[in-house]
C-alpha cells in the first residue's frame, strides 16, 4: 500500500498447563513461556509499532510478594524494550501480549495496553488489552456513570477496563456470599472464590453493551484467562492447545511458526464466542453472545493480516487473478508492449496472481520490479516546496525497465486509499520512464466510507474517491442532492447509511476518471487509468470474509451507520464554516 494505514492491534495469550520447572528442565530455561510470547509478538510487529505491552501472573507466588506484573513501553523497538526488563521475579503461568496503533489520534504510555485494575483480593484484579474499537462508547459511559462510577479517563480502554472490573466485582460477591453459606471463614473464603470464578458470567454482563469490531483479552489475578470476540467476527482471533500450552493470537501463521504447528492444528475462536481457561487449566469455549450476520474483515485479508497465512496467500492471489480482463481492457490487448509489475510489498502476491492470469492467456508475459521503496527520507528542510520534493522521492524506480514511450505499465497496489502518494510521488517518478500509458490496479474496490472497527479511516474527505465524487456533483450541479444527504444524515442518523445515496448517480468508471483527473500531476507526460476490483470479485476471493463496509457501506452494526452519517455532517458543517 502507498499510504500505511494504522491497523489497532495485535494481541497473544499464553496458558502454561504444567508447574513451571517441567519448562526449565525440558527446555533449559525458566523463561519459555516469556520466549515463545516474543516471539509471537514479534510475528505481529506489523499490526502495532506505536507501544507494546506484556502482562504475566504467577498462581503459586504467596501473600506479600507481587504475583500480577506489567511491563509497556512506547516507540517502534517496545517489544525489545519490555522484554528486555522481563526478569525472573516476573515469571508466571499466565501470560499476555499487546502491540498498539492508535486508530483514535490518542498517544502516550497511558494508552498503551494492557490497562491494569489493582485490589487487594486476587480475584478482583484485572489486566486487560485488546484488539479493538467501540463505536458506542458514549452510551457505555452513561451506563458507567449512572451506575455512580466516575472513570478517570474517556477511552473505550479504560471504560471497558472500569465496566468489566464492575463485573469482576459483583461475581467475586456473590462467590462471597456462596462460600459464607456454606459455612466457610477465613482463608477459606478466599480459595473458594479463586476456584470458582466464572469470567462467562462476567463478560455476559460486559460486552452485551458494547457496539464494534473486538477482541477482548484478559487475565486475573486469580488464574483466569480469557479472550472473547465480536458477535459479527470483524476482528480475528486463533488458538492452539496441547498439553503444555494454550496460546491465542490474531493471526493465524503466528502460532504455526511459534509452536512448528500445521494449519489443521490450529482453530479460529468463532463470533461472539470466548475461550476460557481456568484457575485450574481447564479450557472452555463459551458462547458469550449470540453469533449475528457474519462480517469478517476483508482488509484484513487484502492488506493487514500476514500473508504467509496458507488462505490469505491463495485469497490474495485470486485477487490479483481475476482483475485481468479488466487489465487487458485497459492496454487494449496489447501484452507484447507491456510490462507489469507491483507496488512493494503488500502486493506483491496478488501481483503473481494478476501474471499468472496472463500467462493463461499469453505465453510470454514480460514481468520487473519497477518500484522500489526506500527508507522514509528525513524532511529536516524548513520550506514546504523543498520538504514535499524529498517525500516525493520515497520511491525510486528501476532505469532502463521499460522501453519508453512503447511499452505500457501495469502496476498493482493492494489498495488506493487517500491518493496523496500517488500523486506526489508515485506518480511523477513513473514518468520518468517514459511509458506509453500507465494503467494503475487497485487489487481492492475503490475505498469510499469510514472504518469505525479499527482502522484509522475515519473521514470521508480522506479518500479519493470521496473527492471525486463531490466534484462529480459540483460540476453537474446535484446541490440539492448533497443538502438532501445532509438532511438525512443530521435527523436520521440511526438504521440507514445515507451516505451512499451521494455515489448513487454515478458508474465506477466516472469515478475513476475524476480519480485520474485530480491525482495526475500537472507536468506528467504519460496517461493514467485506474482499474479497481470489484465488489462481487473481492467476494468471489474472499468468500468467509463478507465485511466490505469500506467499499459498499453497508456496516454491520448500528454504531457504523451512525458514525458514517455523523462524519457527512461534520464534512458539510467543515466546508461551509470554511466558506464564511
Amino acid at each position: 500500500m502507498t499510504e500505511q494505514l494504522k491497523h489497532e492491534c495485535g494481541v497473544a495469550m499464553i496458558r502454561l498447563l504444567k508447574p513451571l520447572d517441567y519448562y526449565e528442565k525440558k527446555y533449559g530455561s525458566w523463561a519459555y513461556g516469556f520466549n515463545k510470547l516474543y516471539l509471537m509478538m514479534e510475528k505481529q510487529h506489523n499490526r502495532g509499532q506505536e507501544g507494546a505491552g506484556i502482562a504475566s501472573v504467577s498462581l503459586t507466588n504467596v501473600p506479600g510478594t507481587e504475583y500480577m506484573f506489567r511491563e509497556k513501553a512506547e516507540g517502534k523497538d517496545a517489544i525489545t524494550e519490555i522484554f528486555s526488563r522481563v526478569t525472573e521475579q516476573m515469571k508466571g503461568e499466565l501470560l499476555m501480549g499487546h502491540l498498539r496503533y492508535s486508530t483514535t489520534g490518542k498517544s502516550g504510555l497511558t494508552f498503551v495496553h494492557p490497562f491494569l485494575r489493582r485490589n487487594n483480593w486476587r480475584a478482583k484484579n484485572l489486566c486487560l488489552c485488546g484488539n479493538f474499537n467501540m463505536t458506542n462508547i458514549d452510551e457505555v459511559f452513561r451506563f458507567l456513570t449512572a451506575q455512580g462510577q466516575s472513570p478517570r479517563i474517556y477511552g473505550d480502554s479504560y471504560i471497558t477496563l472500569e465496566l468489566m472490573g464492575h463485573r469482576l466485582d459483583r461475581e467475586v460477591e456473590r462467590l462471597f456470599a456462596a462460600a459464607k453459606e456454606q459455612g466457610l471463614e477465613g482463608r477459606a473464603v478466599t480459595d473458594y472464590i479463586d476456584n470458582h470464578v466464572e469470567m462467562a458470567n462476567v463478560l455476559k454482563t460486559t460486552m452485551c453493551h458494547y457496539d464494534g469490531g473486538y477482541v477482548m483479552c484478559g487475565l486475573t489475578g486469580s488464574g483466569e484467562m480469557f479472550s472473547v470476540r465480536d458477535p459479527w467476527g470483524i476482528r480475528p482471533a486463533f488458538w492452539y492447545q496441547d498439553d503444555e500450552v494454550i496460546a491465542l493470537a490474531s493471526e493465524r501463521p503466528v502460532l504455526q511458526t511459534t509452536f512448528n504447528l500445521q494449519t489443521k492444528d490450529i482453530h479460529e475462536l468463532m463470533p461472539g464466542q470466548a475461550l476460557i481457561v481456568h484457575r485450574n487449566g481447564k479450557m472452555e469455549l463459551e458462547q458469550i453472545l449470540p453469533a449475528q450476520q457474519l462480517s469478517a474483515c476483508s482488509f484484513e485479508r487484502i492488506y493487514f493480516s500476514r500473508g504467509s497465512d496458507r488462505d490469505i496467500y491463495q485469497e490474495r492471489k485470486r485477487l490479483g487473478e481475476q482483475l485481468t480482463p479488466a487489465i487487458m481492457k485497459a492496454i487494449n490487448g496489447d501484452v507484447d508492449n507491456t510490462v507489469f509489475s507491483y507496488i512493494p510489498n503488500t502486493a506483491e502476491v496478488a501481483y503473481y496472481g494478476m501474471t499468472d492470469g496472463f500467462r493463461k492467456l499469453h505465453s510470454d508475459v514480460r514481468t520487473e520490479k519497477v518500484v522500489w521503496k526506500d527508507i522514509k527520507l528525513r524532511t529536516f528542510i524548513s520550506t514546504n516546496n523543498e520538504r514535499n520534493d524529498l517525500a516525493a522521492h520515497v520511491y525510486d524506480i528501476s532505469y532502463g525497465s521499460l522501453r519508453p514511450y512503447e511499452d505500457n505499465l501495469v502496476i498493482i497496489d493492494d489498495s488506493i486509499v487517500r491518493g496523496t502518494t500517488l500523486k506526489e510521488s508515485i506518480f511523477k517518478i513513473l514518468d520518468r520512464l517514459h511509458p506509453k500509458k500507465i494503467v494503475m490496479v487497485s487489487s481492492s474496490p475503490q475505498i469510499r466510507y469510514p472504518d469505525y472497527y479499527g482502522i484509522d479511516m475515519a473521514r470521508l474527505e480522506e479518500f479519493c474517491a470521496f473527492r471525486a465524487t463531490m466534484a462529480l456533483i459540483e460540476e453537474r450541479g446535484l446541490w440539492q442532492l448533497v443538502n438532501d444527504v445532509y438532511l438525512a444524515c443530521k435527523h436520521n442518523p440511526q438504521g440507514q447509511n445515507h451516505v451512499r445515496m451521494l455515489y448513487a448517480p454515478f458508474s465506477v468508471d466516472e469515478i475513476n476518471r475524476k480519480m485520474v483527473e485530480m491525482l495526475r500531476p500537472a507536468d506528467m507526460q504519460a496517461p493514467i487509468e485506474l482499474v479497481f476490483q470489484s465488489i462481487e470479485g473481492l467476494h468471489r476471493a474472499c468468500p468467509d470474509h463478507p465485511g466490505d463496509w469500506y467499499f459498499t457501506g453497508h456496516y454491520p452494526t448500528p454504531g457504523g451507520t451512525r458514525l458514517c452519517n455523523q462524519a457527512f455532517v461534520n464534512y458539510v458543517d467543515a466546508k461551509q464554516k470554511k466558506q464564511q
